[in-house]
């Protein structure tokens, strides 16, 4: 850890460091387990070159995914220009109902629900921008907001006949992406790594790219990665029944992490972007 960070980090905890242990932080940022004088030993994420307003908006996310009081999420404690401080949450082994608990707390975070479609600052998916400007209708936020900014990205490894394929799906969006439903509070990037075990064993949220959306997009993004048994979409499923057709709307929702990761990680992504989109237009 840099003697500056430490520096700022001991005027801002008002406290100081005894200890640094590196810990797993994801790709972009570095994160280490943090001792303090006075007896706490907290979470620091930092990059030097994070893009501004990132850190903010993550402690933004957590605090308004809390508001359901659904499921666990880390604390925030401070927050700096280069540094986000959260409680740090030891790992634990999942307790016997963890699936459970997992499939009922999400669905409990879902139908907290939102007055609209987006959120109230934008923030981001990994590094890249997430633009969450209301917009009136499902529909309409799932192309302009999530889907036409990361297919822009993209243009050069889609292809021409790729991007005039999503064109023809912007047009189908109103009669594909299924019932009308109220917007549902979503973590946003729920791959299996942001879904953590507490030392007590119960399930916890982390890193989220949370806004209000349609629930079926973190069910989605679920199943795209793996990591989740088949209990916690059967728990999920029995605490807020899903509308019919919702399995052949997966592939729909997992066109924006497929897109993310493209723009992210590169060429390897795109044959699943087409397959993806393959069965809609």
């Amino acid at each position: 850890m840099r003697a500056a960070l430490r520096s700022e980090l001991e005027e801002t905890l008002h406290s100081r460091v005894t200890g640094v242990s590196p810990i797993s932080g994801g790709d972009i940022n570095q994160a280490h387990a943090v001792d303090l004088a006075d007896g706490r030993r907290v979470f620091v994420k930092h990059n030097a070159a994070t893009p501004p307003g990132m850190f903010e908006a993550e402690a933004h996310g957590l605090a308004w995914l809390a508001e359901a009081e659904a499921l666990a999420l880390p604390q925030v404690i401070a927050i700096g220009a280069s540094f986000l401080v959260l409680e740090l949450l030891e790992p634990g082994r999942p307790r016997a109902d963890h699936d459970e608990e997992l499939g009922r707390g999400l669905a409990r975070l879902h139908a907290h629900g939102a007055r609209e479609f987006g959120l109230d600052r934008d923030n981001f998916i990994g590094r890249l921008p997430q633009d969450n400007r209301p917009l009136p209708d499902w529909a309409t936020f799932y192309a302009e907001r999530r889907l036409r900014p990361m297919v822009d990205q993209a243009r050069q490894p889609l292809g021409r006949e790729t991007l005039a394929a999503f064109e023809r799906l912007y047009a189908r969006l109103p009669e594909l992406v299924g019932p009308d439903e109220p917007p549902a509070r979503l973590h946003g990037d729920l791959w299996g790594g942001n879904a953590h075990v507490t030392e007590s064993g119960a399930p916890c949220l982390i890193d989220p790219a949370a806004y209000a959306g349609h629930r079926e997009v973190d069910l989605a993004m679920m199943a795209l990665f793996g990591g989740f048994g088949g209990r916690v979409f059967a728990a999920y499923a029995e605490a807020f029944p899903l509308e019919p057709g919702h399995t052949d709307r997966q592939a729909l929702y997992q066109l924006y992490p497929l897109l993310v990761h493209v723009n992210l990680f590169g060429d390897g992504y795109v044959g699943g972007v087409r397959r993806a989109l393959s069965r809609y237009v």
